[in-house]
């Protein structure tokens, strides 16, 4: 079960609401929803949590780049929410390198095997691929991201690494939002 919600801050302070991400497909689809919700090009967060398996911070403020933190890299990866966060850029990936990859196989039809050579039946392998080191394209465990993201807003680095289960009420607690998040919880 996922929870969804935004804050944006006022000059009264944060303003909460929560949030439908059904429409939602890509990064950038989720910071135009946040940049809705601002008021004057000020601070908005976006607080997506799956039960106590993980949760994610998007900072949108004003035109800037969105800022992301989440708090467990490999469990969003399982979530189509999730997916949403882990960028490309975020992961240290290339941008669009696994598409190229596999177009690349597909146009040239590589299938592990060399012209004119059979393919073996039995389980033996030839390849020392296996001592390559980490696979570039996994997903690290554990938090990924901009520690800093909440710092100039009350919420350390450290603490917000420590953060396990209710880390939105946590946080929203650190910024003086608990109450405002709580209303649409």
């Amino acid at each position: 079960m996922y929870f969804a919600a935004l804050l944006a801050r006022t000059e009264d302070g944060w303003e909460a609401s929560d949030t439908d991400l059904d429409d939602v497909e890509t990064l950038s689809d989720l910071t135009d929803l946040a940049r809705e919700a601002s008021v004057d090009e000020d601070t908005v967060l976006v607080f997506i949590e799956q039960e106590d398996a993980w949760f994610g911070v998007v900072r949108v403020d004003g035109e800037e780049d969105p800022r992301i933190y989440v708090s467990n890299a490999s469990a969003a990866a399982r979530s189509s929410y999730g997916e949403i966060l882990l960028t490309d850029e975020l992961l240290g990936r290339e941008p669009g390198a696994e598409d190229s990859i596999a177009a690349l196989e597909e146009l040239v039809g590589l299938d592990g095997t060399e012209d004119g050579e059979p393919e073996t039946l039995d389980n033996s392998t030839t390849d020392d691929d296996d001592d390559d080191g980490p696979d570039p394209d996994a997903v690290p465990a554990g938090p990924l991201g901009d520690t800093g993201v909440l710092s100039d807003l009350g919420l350390p680095e450290a603490e917000l690494l420590m953060l396990r289960t209710e880390a939105l009420a946590e946080i929203a607690d650190a910024l003086g939002a608990a109450e405002v998040l709580e209303t649409v919880r």
